[in-house]
């Protein structure tokens, strides 16, 4: 009997050894992300709120800088003016993603400035830009939005 405790046991420590070590290796895959590449995850859900027409909570969603100069009616207004009439999106693909500490107008911070290749239903080629900042709490969130 105290050897099959003993085995139980062994197996026991076992397992919480092997959990510990994929928890330490999945903490390590996050710690190695790029600024690029988390702030293109918030650039992506962030657009997803405004392809929907989410365009009050895509506010929320900005950054502290960005909600400092521009009030939610103003950003619903710009984006019905400025999407509304693109139609649906069709396509996104990136096209670039760099980060920087200092961009022209903006106080110096770590900004990643994302290019994307569109489509939507009436303008078959555009170009958007999305500039996620590092935002005070530690959060990827967008500090400027963009299409030509």
């Amino acid at each position: 009997m105290i050897v099959r405790l003993r085995q139980i046991e062994s197996k026991f420590v076992s397992g919480l050894s092997v959990l510990a070590l994929l928890l330490g290796i999945c903490a390590a895959v996050q710690a190695q992300q790029k600024p690029e590449q988390l702030a293109q995850h918030s650039s992506d859900t962030w657009l997803a709120l405004v392809d929907s027409g989410k365009y009050a909570d895509s506010w929320q969603e900005t950054s502290q800088i960005f909600k400092t100069a521009v009030t939610r009616e103003q950003w619903q207004n710009s984006l019905r003016g400025s999407r509304d009439p693109l139609g649906k999106m069709l396509s996104r693909k990136l096209k670039s993603a760099t980060y920087a500490k200092t961009l022209p107008g903006a106080p110096d911070g770590e900004y990643v400035v994302i290019q994307y290749e569109s489509s939507f239903e009436h303008q078959q080629s555009a170009v958007e830009t999305v500039t996620p900042m590092l935002d005070k709490d530690g959060k990827w969130r967008v500090s400027g939005y963009y299409i030509k």
